[in-house]
């Protein structure tokens, strides 16, 4: 590792350029954290508002992760350095934002379409213009000037404006609320969303189960069930082995050595222990095996109505134990689903889940449509389905497993705590862990395309309805414009259309007004 650097210094700005991973960083009380990292020694409280948006600071402990750009309150903080400064979250976010400001929009292809027409048009009209003045006697420099003028007052410049000023605006103000969005296009479909798809464990639950009951059987003890179950479980970073990891350490079992181990995707693991074959996973896994669940059925069903997941544990003959894993809700998913469906939208939860395992769950957030028992790759066909309905579809994931569904899908949304992939795959990725941001993006893309479309009504129609006057039909009532007026005219045009565009930094989402 490279010397420590001390935050802040006279010399910052020169000295986070030359930081690289793996340096260590001594980050004072009241200094930004330059880049992201893992706190190695001390405990302080972050603000992290510039980049979740969220005013209440956030307590981190050692091995915690810290964002560059966040704000150090209390304590003394060394930071092993995970990114640079090019690679940092920060930098991310503004890549994201500069992007989605220059990309185009489809909205943007109308305004297009319609300069295609009205500039020829106006060419035109103004031609037209000259020759009329000239053809009524009029001198060569007061038709001149009539056509002139006509060119002028009907400069496109508004309509150009129309679109991209408002996805700048609207893509920064997401930024600004934790939501960020990659492109003008996802920004505009967001609209459009008719059925949100939720995935379950990390998006509606917090993604970090714990074992609740652990049930042995056939002359085994709890203990025995926690040893082999841990023991098959010890090298997955999977949320549910984590948990029964976890139940090991509580516990002081100690692990025993696998052989032949064997992760069946979807189903569980398998693997030798002393000798003999044991299968941990769901009951479509042990029926696969031919082992018969009819004595335990009852005790699955209780446990799946609390909201359980159980988890089987097997040798080559009989079912030895019972694990139940639960996954807490997140505070705010509830509120969340309700905020979505007072917005019209179709809510459905996909789970892997039982289907009374989900059905609780669902029931818990007041969600009334459940997918079931789904298998990872079968997400984008379920995705595909709603599609063929005629549904706009947003899907919302944080796991690899949600990777495909989340390019699929016509808005892919993304939890900012989820992984790598899955943020790569998605459309919007939301910084806070919090399903509330999915409202707000669509109540950003509402609020955007509506001031898009006002945006070019107001300066399709004030060209056009200035035309006339430019062309001298109105000379009789005394109303004419020279070139001068004209091109202030059409100035106030393009201002008026940028304002108007400059209203989105007054938006703020239905639950912080609801708050404040």
């Amino acid at each position: 590792h490279r010397d420590l650097h001390s935050f802040p210094t006279r010399r910052s700005s020169d000295l986070i350029e030359q930081i690289r991973k793996g340096d260590f960083l001594l980050v004072k009380p009241g200094s930004k954290i330059p880049v992201d990292g893992v706190i190695i020694k001390g405990f302080s409280s972050i603000d992290e508002q510039a980049i979740t948006g969220e005013s209440i600071p956030v307590e981190k402990n050692e091995r915690d992760t810290v964002i560059g750009g966040t704000i150090n309150q209390s304590g003394v903080l060394t930071i092993e350095v995970l990114k640079t400064l090019e690679d940092s979250t920060l930098m991310q976010i503004i890549k994201l934002v500069e992007a989605a400001a220059t990309s185009k929009a489809p909205i943007q292809k109308l305004a297009d379409q319609i300069s295609l027409v009205f500039v020829p048009i106006v060419i035109v009209i103004s031609i037209v213009t000259f020759g009329v003045w000239m053809f009524l006697g009029q001198s060569f420099a007061y038709a001149l000037a009539m056509g002139i003028t006509v060119l002028v007052i009907s400069c496109p410049c508004a309509l150009g404006l129309a679109t991209p000023v408002a996805i700048m605006v609207g893509t920064g103000k997401g930024a600004e609320f934790g939501v960020l969005i990659k492109s003008a296009e996802s920004l505009e479909i967001a609209h459009k969303i008719q059925t949100v798809l939720l995935d379950k464990t990390g998006t509606i639950t917090k993604g970090k189960p714990i074992v609740s009951d652990v049930v042995a059987m056939n002359g085994f003890t709890p203990d025995e069930i926690i040893q082999l179950a841990a023991s098959l479980e010890r090298n997955s970073d999977h949320p549910i082995a984590k948990a029964i990891i976890q139940k090991q350490v509580e516990r002081h079992v100690e692990l025993i050595e696998v052989t032949a181990f064997e992760n069946l995707s979807g189903f569980g693991l398998q693997g030798e222990i002393n000798g003999q074959r044991i299968l941990l996973g769901n009951a479509k896994l042990l029926q696969k095996q031919k082992h018969d669940l009819v004595s335990i059925q009852t005790q699955l069903d209780d446990f799946a109505r609390q909201g359980k997941t159980p988890i089987l544990l097997a040798n080559s003959s009989t079912v030895i134990g019972i694990m139940t894993i639960r996954d807490e809700l997140k505070e705010t998913s509830k509120q969340a689903i309700e905020r979505l469906k007072k917005d019209h939208l179709r809510v459905i939860m996909l789970t892997g889940d039982n289907p009374l395992t989900a059905k609780a769950i669902a029931n818990e957030v007041g969600i009334d449509e459940v997918i079931s028992d789904v298998l990872p790759d079968q997400k984008e066909a379920i995705v595909i389905q709603i599609q063929n309905e005629n549904q706009k579809v947003a899907m919302v994931g944080d796991g690899i497993n949600d990777a495909v569904a989340l390019m699929r899908s016509d808005v892919g949304i993304a939890i900012g705590a989820g992984t790598d992939v899955a943020i790569e795959s998605a459309d919007i990725v939301l910084m806070k862990d919090d399903l509330h941001d999915v409202a707000t993006a669509i109540e950003l893309s509402r609020k955007t395309i509506a001031n898009i479309k006002m945006n070019l009504f107001w300066a399709f129609f004030y060209n056009v309805s200035l035309i006339p006057v430019a062309a001298g039909l109105f000379v009789g009532l005394n109303l004419t414009l020279n070139p001068m007026l004209a091109s202030l005219a059409m100035s106030i045009s393009s201002v008026s259309v940028v304002l108007n565009a400059l209203r989105l930094r007054f938006f703020k989402p239905q639950r912080k007004e609801n708050q404040s």
